[in-house]
């Protein structure tokens, strides 16, 4: 919770002045950059979101410029939404900003230890996976290094 609230706070107080997207907008961008095009319903399924919670969440993005929708690429009913070059910028650049940050935060701590907080984080969101059934579709990729 303090790293939440350390984060909004110095996003709401201009610190993280690179800050572009809202924590919605983070969200839904992030999974249909990992997973591809998806669906209304499909999003439901992966957030445990309603459609009404999502057609506004998507209808905003989509005003923002940063998803847009297409008919279905595997030929299915449904029109699905995909990220936009800017919304892959966006979501690039505020990621870019969120690990600025957190190299603020751990400046002064050991490397190991870096990697052993990567680690724990790591296994705590694949046990809230499991419980949930809703596993993230991105590969976790090794934990950076300093310069």
């Amino acid at each position: 919770m303090l790293l939440s609230r350390y984060m909004h706070m110095h996003k709401s107080k201009g610190l993280r002045a690179g800050s572009v997207l809202d924590r919605s907008a983070y969200i839904l961008l992030s999974r249909i950059h990992a997973q591809g095009p998806m669906s209304i319903g499909q999003l439901g399924d992966a957030f445990g979101l309603d459609t009404s919670t999502l057609n506004r969440q998507t209808a905003a993005a989509m005003r923002a410029g940063l998803v847009e929708r297409i008919p279905d690429p595997d030929g299915g009913m449904a029109r699905k939404f995909r990220i936009t070059e800017q919304g892959r910028q966006r979501l690039e650049d505020e990621r870019t900003g969120i690990v600025a940050n957190l190299d603020r935060i751990m400046a002064k701590w050991p490397e190991q230890d870096i990697h052993a907080f990567a680690d724990y984080l790591e296994r705590f969101n694949r046990s809230i996976e499991q419980l949930s059934g809703k596993p993230w579709p991105e590969r976790q990729t090794p934990h950076p290094t300093r310069d």
